[in-house]
């Protein structure tokens, strides 16, 4: 008989959902990825949490906006990396247009929209888009080591 051995500790978390394209959906969202960041110790209110949120709030948006099929949903996917406190935030949705990472520059200063990417661009470590499996795209932002281009 051989001793057991201890198990390592967890050290990434992920959550998935998928939402109803609308913009109940898109607070949904925005709500459950923090909720979800709390009950893995990082509290409301922390950097970590209120960047989060405007990430996923912005690419949620994006997702009912832009990306909307009728009769879709669109899928949040949060990663946690515990022992860096890195986050990835990944937003799929099946629309075919994709949004541009380079492209993004300085929004006309009296346009009533067109800063959202912008916002994302300043509070990621990296940002971009990526093919999904079925149709559409998913669009990442990372904050951290964990969230490589690699996806």
């Amino acid at each position: 008989m051989t001793a057991q051995q201890a198990q390592p500790p967890v050290t990434v978390s992920v959550f998935a959902q998928r939402f109803s394209a609308t913009r109940l959906g898109a607070r949904l969202a925005r709500r459950l990825a923090v909720q979800r960041l709390d009950a893995w110790g990082v509290p409301y209110g922390t950097h970590v949490s209120d960047t989060t949120a405007l990430v996923v709030a912005e690419l949620a948006a994006n997702a009912v906006l832009h990306g909307h099929v009728p009769g879709r949903d669109f899928e949040l996917r949060l990663t946690y990396e515990h022992e860096t406190g890195a986050v990835r935030v990944e937003v799929s949705d099946t629309h075919p247009g994709r949004p541009d990472p380079s492209a993004v520059t300085a929004a006309v200063a009296d346009a009533d929209g067109g800063r959202g990417l912008l916002l994302v661009a300043a509070l990621a470590a990296r940002w971009g888009v990526s093919d999904r499996t079925g149709p559409g795209k998913t669009v990442w932002v990372a904050t951290g080591p964990l969230g490589s281009d690699s996806s």
